[in-house]
């Protein structure tokens, strides 16, 4: 996944430049993330960046090169926000740790919003190739960190030989992302809990103790 939000291959640029371009994309983010990709203008961006039409063209020739910014803001964003829990995702009690922290922000969000990655991938997946590779990639580091995790765990003897890191990553995931979704649409905190609880549950399945 590319994380920074300065592809190499650009002219580099001057301290202001950066942080121009920057407040470009924390704006088309913000909006995108509020009302989608399709209902947020060009000019929509110009305006809540602050920033003229020559500026916003100067980084951006069109919307699609903002649209791939924002993806990787986006995924940068959340994995650095997670990554306290992420890159130490190896015990049971750091996987309720994460649990906890997932949960506490959808109660403090009002179960509103759902994932910024989610909800890209919702609106781009099947009209654009190229976003759907880079929201992938991203929602594959997400998985990596997960299943290293588990696979420490492996290797430490806490799960027994019948667990397999790969697919209880992938579920995970999987449970993560359809309970963020179910939480927003319901306004309910509960799939959200269900969801990671009962993938968690499975997981201590494997549990030597057991």
């Amino acid at each position: 996944m590319n994380t920074s939000i300065n592809k190499s291959n650009k002219p580099k640029l001057t301290k202001k430049g950066q942080e121009t371009r920057t407040r470009i994309i924390v704006a088309a983010a913000e909006l995108m993330y509020e009302q989608g990709v399709a209902g947020t203008t060009i000019e929509d961006v110009q305006q809540k960046a602050k920033v003229s039409a020559s500026q916003l063209y100067h980084y951006f020739k069109e919307k699609k090169e903002l649209v791939m910014a924002v993806i990787s803001y986006q995924s940068s964003r959340i994995i650095g926000n997670h990554s306290r829990y992420l890159t130490d995702l190896d015990s049971f009690e750091a996987l309720y740790a994460w649990r906890n922290f997932i949960v506490d922000i959808q109660i403090k969000k009002n179960c509103e919003g759902g994932c910024p990655l989610g909800a890209l991938a919702s609106e781009l997946v099947e009209t654009d190739t190229e976003a759907r590779s880079e929201i992938n990639s991203s929602f594959l580091e997400w998985e990596d960190s997960i299943r290293n995790g588990l696979r420490f765990m492996l290797n430490r003897e806490e799960l027994n030989s019948n667990a397999d890191p790969d697919k209880l990553a992938l579920a995970l995931l999987t449970a993560l992302q359809g309970g963020l979704l179910l939480t927003q649409v319901r306004r309910d905190p509960g799939p959200i809990i269900t969801a990671l609880d009962t993938m968690l549950e499975h997981i201590k399945s494997f549990s030597k103790d057991k």
